[in-house]
């Protein structure tokens, strides 16, 4: 039997109208309070969630709440933002907690400010120098505050420690299925959105026995790993016990500028910006190192302009066309990185990766396989995150296609050369020169 957030989830992907008197009297239940005007939100952000507004006789909320296929039988806590306040990052502290698997729900107070997420989109719609440097630099100042977080809170975990943290249901839990004779593989989303399914592109279509077999070429660039390979790899190399080797740290998991709360002036109200998280469903004090970075890394960079979030408009903005030849899919398209999205990666890159390989390094807590690791979690982040297929969901042939270009580019090396990734991973690398 589903859980309540999910079946009131499954009501507003039909009509929000539908799922808001469920979702008054599950806000009632769980905190004794007598909500009033809810509203859900139309989010293009809320792949797996669902956020909006309600009001009390006392005050005006914002709710949300994350929802997992088959959580109420994972192990796990969740929603613990007291950890990341207790490690002095910038973090809104919920007024209601409900922690239970299918009944994980956040109440906040309601806060005019804009999320990061859409003050990123409108520069990616229109440029602007200034705008873009005061957002660059509210994400140096997080950057500076995760880095000084990780150094101190960088540890040696046991694989039982990390197999504990609930950031792995955004990870390797994706790819399996459990049951009574425990994980089989493949299962979870991968098998759900990608074995035998037909992928619609333009002027070509796939069988995915097919398309997973093939290496892509992606505008010239010819990639080591076909998508069936990536995903075995994956299972593999992230399995939760596996991740022990790099240590752990304090982390919020799932920093997709969505959980962002973007607020003009700084603390000492000068000019400027400055970003705080909410919705730590995933926080935890052993996340795997390797991991913790990943999800903002992807989300907020490489799922930009459009494709992943607004798939009409990329589909509109850009062109992607596809090709057979023998073992190979022949891709062209024009989508890249926007010039903010290129400005984030930079600040990550050396504010937050290269340092923190190098602590990794110091304390003899880098594994040799590092880039294998970090490719494959990025592969994850787009595939496992929602149905890629044109018609599943909200893609088009178009921004299918890109979609399932870029999570390549991220998870597998090319054959030769560089690209966009490959210079990523030498610029955080600690033991090549900047």
């Amino acid at each position: 039997m589903s859980s309540r957030t999910a079946q009131i989830r499954a009501l507003a992907q039909r009509d929000p109208a539908l799922a808001e008197a469920p979702l008054a009297a599950l806000l009632a239940d769980l905190f004794g309070i007598a909500p009033r005007n809810v509203a859900i939100n139309l989010d293009r952000y809320s792949l797996n969630s669902l956020n909006g507004f309600f009001e009390t006789d006392a005050e005006a909320f914002f709710f949300k709440f994350h929802q997992e296929e088959g959580e109420e039988a994972m192990a796990g806590e969740y929603y613990r933002a007291d950890i990341l306040a207790r490690a002095g990052l910038p973090v809104d502290q919920p007024v209601h907690v409900s922690a239970e698997p299918g009944e994980q729900i956040l109440v906040y107070r309601r806060r005019d400010e804009p999320r990061f997420s859409d003050v990123l989109r409108a520069l990616d719609m229109e440029d602007d120098p200034a705008a873009r440097a005061v957002a660059v630099e509210a994400e140096r100042g997080l950057s500076r505050a995760l880095i000084a977080t990780y150094r101190a809170s960088l540890h040696p975990v046991t694989a039982g420690e990390v197999a504990a943290e609930p950031i792995h249901r955004l990870f390797h839990e994706r790819l399996v299925t459990h049951g009574a004779a425990g994980e089989a593989y493949p299962g979870g989303r991968y098998r759900e959105f990608y074995l035998g399914r037909r992928f619609a592109f333009p002027g070509l279509a796939l069988d995915w026995a097919d398309l997973s077999t093939r290496r892509f070429t992606v505008n010239g660039v010819t990639y080591a790993r076909t998508l069936g390979e990536l995903f075995d790899a994956a299972e593999a190399r992230l399995r939760p016990e596996r991740l022990a080797d790099a240590g752990g740290v304090v982390a919020h998991g799932d920093a997709h500028n969505a959980n962002v709360w973007f607020t003009r002036g700084d603390r000492n109200g000068e000019a400027g910006a400055r970003l705080s998280f909410f919705d730590p469903a995933f926080a935890g004090e052993n996340v795997p190192a390797l991991l913790a970075e990943v999800k903002a890394t992807f989300h907020n960079v490489f799922a930009h302009p459009f494709w992943l979030y607004d798939p009409d408009l990329a589909s509109t903005r850009f062109s992607a066309a596809a090709r057979l030849a023998p073992g190979e899919l022949i891709v062209e398209t024009d989508w890249a990185p926007s010039p903010v999205r290129a400005d984030l990666l930079a600040v990550k890159a050396d504010e937050v990766w290269r340092p923190l390989l190098a602590e990794l390094a110091a304390r003899a807590l880098l594994p040799p396989d590092w880039r294998e690791v970090i490719r494959l979690a990025l592969f994850l982040c787009p595939t496992l995150v929602m149905d890629l297929r044109a018609g599943a969901r909200t893609h088009t042939p178009i921004s299918s296609l890109i979609g399932l270009s870029v999570a390549v580019m991220v998870g597998s090396p090319p054959l030769q050369g560089a690209d966009a990734v490959t210079r990523f991973l030498d610029r955080i690398d600690p033991d090549l020169p900047r």
